[in-house]
């Protein structure tokens, strides 16, 4: 028999929660065949078995979190058995391509107690269900991927132990009615919503916060995407990629927002990694655009639009959610006009733009109806003071005013 380990999934990751297996005891696997769908703090990865043969064993059912180097998965029989690496104190020996090593370790706690599963059905003996869990269909087991529900805690009544559809529909229903009448529900803080809630309060904690915000015109800065939007042949322009590239083009003049700080040194670095905050089914995430201020404006709106549609399908790797330098959060989407945002810890600002909106405005005088959006700049007053932040704002304000001119200067 060949056990496969969980692999090290890089960036500082050490365990992932198992979110659904892909095979069953029993199955044939194929090398580089998806055995299962882990979630680690920083996004949903499916893991290759790098070996063929039937699996005699899975190592932890869903919910369950496994650290670096625990097993995951036995094959029998596993004539294409192929190490994957040297398994050596300092590491894995099992390593995701795309991915570092890092030191073993062995397996961590279960499911919290009080959290709750959609669709599945607790067993008092797991292990004797793993061992004697037969499925026949694939509509079955189909089934109860989509609806949540683990196989291994079900009592098969099927011919010959076989756990039919019937088993399946019924541990749904009992999870519905369950979840009816509950008069709480209980959330773990776990996976990417823990690490998202461990950065923020770590900001709260350290950060000395100051704001800084404008009320701005935005009504040139729609008629320009209008025009760049004309060509019916040429990619489009988001709103929100004019605004970041204002952004990037401030944060050039104002290089201190775009540090952070390593003991009682300010590091300012030279490139420009830029993050935006993107709403998912999985929660708040931030993904990076690396080497923004190199993007012309066209490639920085494709990279954004790139960017939010791997985060909502939850295929961005844990490399593109961490890096970033500055980060650029439009709550405006959410129909907001201002917001007191958090800055993304070690990052010291972040850059917020409400709705836009039709509102009194005088031009030339005159009181007349305008497009207009406020913008709010939280940042690290350990780093730089008011002067500077009140610069960064009115650049990009005046960018969002002015576009066409400013522009030619970018």
């Amino acid at each position: 028999m060949a056990v496969f380990t969980l692999p090290d999934l890089g960036e500082g990751l050490t365990e992932a929660e198992i979110v659904a297996w892909h095979v069953a005891v029993g199955d044939t696997v194929a090398v580089d065949q998806t055995v299962v769908e882990v979630e680690t703090a920083k996004a949903s990865v499916e893991v290759p078995v790098p070996f063929a043969g039937r699996v005699a064993k899975l190592h932890g059912a869903p919910g369950e979190v496994l650290t670096v180097g625990s097993p995951l998965i036995t094959v029998d029989s596993a004539a294409d058995f192929a190490e994957p690496g040297v398994v050596t104190p300092e590491g894995s020996g099992n390593v995701l391509i795309g991915y570092g090593t890092s030191q073993t370790r062995t397996r961590r706690a279960r499911r919290p107690r009080g959290s709750k599963a959609p669709a599945s059905v607790p067993s008092p003996n797991p292990k004797s269900a793993s061992d004697r869990i037969r499925v026949v269909s694939p509509l079955v087991r189909r089934l109860a991927r989509e609806s949540g529900v683990d196989l291994h805690t079900l009592t098969p009544t099927g011919t010959d132990g076989i756990v039919s559809r019937t088993d399946v529909e019924r541990a749904i229903a009992a999870a519905e009615t369950r979840a009816a009448t509950s008069d709480e529900q209980r959330i773990p803080l776990r996976g990417l919503r823990k690490t998202v809630a461990d950065k923020l309060a770590r900001s709260r904690r350290e950060i000395p916060e100051a704001t800084v915000w404008v009320d701005v015109d935005a009504t040139e800065l729609l008629r320009l995407r209008t025009a760049l939007n004309s060509d019916p042949h040429a990619p489009k322009i988001s709103l929100l990629a004019l605004i970041a590239r204002f952004a990037v083009a401030g944060l050039r003049r104002f290089p201190e927002l775009n540090a952070h700080l390593e003991g009682d040194e300010i590091v300012i670095p030279s490139a420009v990694h830029l993050g935006f905050a993107a709403q998912t089914d999985r929660g708040l995430v931030v993904p990076v655009v690396q080497n923004a201020h190199q993007h012309p404006l066209e490639d920085l709106s494709a990279a954004l639009a790139d960017r939010t549609e791997q985060a909502r399908a939850g295929r961005l790797a844990p490399a593109d959610l961490t890096g970033g330098t500055f980060t650029v959060n439009n709550y405006g989407v959410f129909g907001v006009d201002g917001s007191a945002a958090i800055i993304n810890y070690p990052e010291v600002a972040i850059l917020g733009v409400g709705r836009i909106i039709d509102r009194p405005w005088i031009v030339d005088g005159q009181v007349t109806a305008r497009k207009i959006t406020e913008l709010t700049l939280a940042f690290d007053h350990r780093v730089c003071d008011g002067g500077t932040a009140g610069g960064f704002l009115r650049f990009v304000a005046d960018c969002i005013e002015n576009p066409v001119r400013l522009l030619r200067t970018l």
